[in-house]
């Protein structure tokens, strides 16, 4: 399989150009306190930041599947693209699966355009509604390592293993204080990741993507926002990439996943190789 892509207008998508052809952070909370200012009690010592957030793979290893939201927002040129996702993941196989709404054309959440469905495996993405002409019922395949990301956000998600085993490389982390999020008793911590530092602690299962995600960044240095609960899961993480995207000024692109109901049955099933499109796949303007 062919993909192309186009750098057409900047902001029309840099997040899913690559995978999908132009149709596929923020300040802290307040420290201390939940979201509707509710001061938080009983949260364990923050103890070593930097381990805390190291661990959080692991964490997720032992807690099996999870329920995930995610949103991802593209801004360039002083247009900003939203793309949101549900779904689940099992942390164990490594594979997840997640409806994402796509911006229409004049930039509106939703539109007429259907949800593209996408499953998540090592080394693997699967597209399905992917549009540009393959038939409905067929699956487009990309390989994350072929991709200059690593498809840390070309398919308009992160893949929420990949976004804690990038954890792995934080090396400046500061603990913000405990919190509430969603009624969940959390711990908070920003701070920046290095994407070559993680790649080298990876497991094998996501080494090769972060190993190509090295390469397709305009820095190796990744802010991130972290929310752990007290079994050191990741309850929410958000992380902010930079692409050079042909100009100037480049593209800024904040990746948020959000989980929860753990240890949710989650198994994906992989597309049949007969089901999988092996035309050329030509990106459009959007």
């Amino acid at each position: 399989m062919v993909v192309q892509g186009r750098r057409g207008r900047g902001a029309a998508a840099v997040a899913v150009a690559v995978a999908c052809g132009a149709v596929l952070a923020a300040g802290a909370l307040a420290t201390g306190c939940s979201s509707d200012g509710t001061a938080v009690d009983g949260l364990p010592s923050a103890g070593s930041a930097v381990e805390d957030v190291r661990r959080t793979a692991d964490a997720l290893l032992r807690a099996g599947g999870a329920r995930i939201r995610s949103t991802m927002e593209t801004v360039s040129g002083g247009t900003r693209v939203a793309i949101r996702g549900t779904g689940g993941y099992d942390f164990r196989a490594a594979r997840g699966q997640l409806e994402l709404v796509l911006p229409d054309p004049a930039g509106e959440r939703g539109g007429s355009r259907p949800p593209v469905t996408e499953i998540l495996a090592p080394g693997v993405l699967y597209m399905k509604n992917r549009g540009a002409g393959v038939p409905a019922d067929k699956w487009v395949r990309v390989d994350a390592a072929s991709l200059a990301d690593g498809n840390l956000v070309t398919g308009g998600a992160t893949d929420p293993l990949t976004a804690a085993e990038l954890l792995r490389g934080a090396g400046q982390v500061r603990y913000r204080g405990a919190q509430r999020l969603d009624g969940v008793a959390v711990r908070h911590y920003s701070g920046t990741t290095d994407i070559g530092a993680a790649a080298g602690a990876a497991s094998a299962r996501t080494k090769p993507a972060l190993t190509a995600a090295e390469k397709g960044f305009t820095t190796r240095r990744v802010p991130f926002d972290a929310y752990l609960d007290e079994a050191g899961r990741l309850r929410k993480v958000r992380q902010s990439y930079h692409f050079a995207n042909g100009s100037p000024k480049g593209a800024s692109v904040t990746s948020t996943t959000q989980l929860d109901d753990f240890g949710r049955d989650t198994a994906v099933e992989l597309p049949a190789r007969d089901d999988i499109y092996a035309g050329k796949i030509a990106a459009t303007g959007p």
